[in-house]
């Protein structure tokens, strides 16, 4: 199968709505309103429900309410509302104004995620704007905190699950100071997420253009290296390196991607460029990317090789330092 097949990407046209006070009302026609709650039904668990979820159970703790005491102001049962935060069950939007109603959130929030719901029956997932922040963040996190295996490929530079607090300020310049050293923060912090008891396992596969790089100095990424071979000894991380001398065409050249998959929930795919992202959530876009992580598993180097790999440019920037 050729790996660089062009994904088809379905569009689909926005259901048409009204808020009048809080309130949700619909204005298209009955077909329209069904095709709505279909898509709404198929969502369960892709990148807009987990988003979406997360900003409900975000505003649900930031305004101290259990989970059974907004059931009971909702009129449901508890656990539909457990359902609803870890996007298990996609509400509709005139739930979602309800439910932000209860916890009395601000006219600007409220607009912001009741928007989110609108969107959450969408196949796949285009976000714009700089990498990284609000809801696309939101949804990663929600990956990597419920996913049971990630494989992460890196054609030109470590996983960021991976990096340096340096190296990740190297790949992150020209963000201002500030905002590089929030983003620094929080992608250490997830971190926690892979290391912490019956964390997901996590397959780094990593090009050796990727090594050979002196990515910030050669003090940086000699630290780069030695922090991969450090992560490498966690039980649930495997460095695996696809080696340079390889004469064929892989999906690697393609570009970098992440595949997310679940104990009960459809993989999910996350793609990150310059200035935008996509969480690919259909069937058919999803089994490529799976296809392509089963050929790079056939090419990269066994795990004793890659720490060897490693090690080899890891003392070659020390020398150089």
């Amino acid at each position: 199968m050729n790996m660089f097949k062009q994904l088809s990407h379905v569009t689909e046209s926005k259901p048409r709505s009204l808020l009048v006070n809080n309130s949700f009302r619909w204005s298209g026609s009955p077909v329209s309103l069904a095709r709505m709650w279909h898509m709404a039904r198929s969502a369960r668990g892709s990148p807009q429900a987990r988003a979406l979820g997360a900003e409900l159970r975000e505003c649900r703790q930031r305004a101290k309410r259990s989970i059974r005491q907004l059931a009971h102001a909702l009129g449901t049962h508890h656990m539909t509302v457990s359902r609803y935060e870890t996007g298990d069950a996609v509400p509709d939007p005139a739930r979602v104004a309800d439910y932000l109603t209860a916890l009395e959130v601000s006219d600007a929030e409220h607009e912001r995620i009741l928007a989110l719901a609108h969107e959450v029956g969408e196949p796949n997932w285009l976000t714009s704007g700089v990498p990284g922040v609000e809801q696309q963040m939101t949804t990663l996190l929600e990956c990597e905190r419920s996913a049971t295996a990630i494989t992460d490929v890196s054609p030109l530079l470590v996983p960021g699950l991976l990096q340096t607090a340096d190296y990740t300020r190297t790949v992150m310049s020209g963000i201002s100071p500030g905002e590089t050293e929030k983003r620094v923060m929080l992608r250490l912090s997830r971190r926690d997420t892979i290391t912490k008891p019956n964390g997901p396992q996590l397959t780094a596969v990593i090009a050796e253009e990727a090594l050979q790089q002196p990515t910030g100095g050669h003090s940086v990424m000699g630290e780069q290296l030695r922090h991969l071979l450090k992560m490498d000894d966690e039980p649930n991380i495997s460095v695996r390196v696809l080696p340079g001398r390889e004469q064929i065409v892989h999906p690697a050249h393609a570009g970098p991607f992440v595949l997310y998959e679940f104990a009960k929930a459809a993989p999910i795919v996350h793609l990150e460029h310059y200035s935008s992202a996509a969480f690919l959530y259909g069937m058919r876009d999803v089994e490529a990317y799976r296809e392509a992580v089963a050929t790079l598993r056939e090419l990269v180097l066994p795990q004793d090789e890659s720490r060897t790999i490693v090690e080899h440019y890891a003392t070659h920037m020390e020398k150089q330092q």
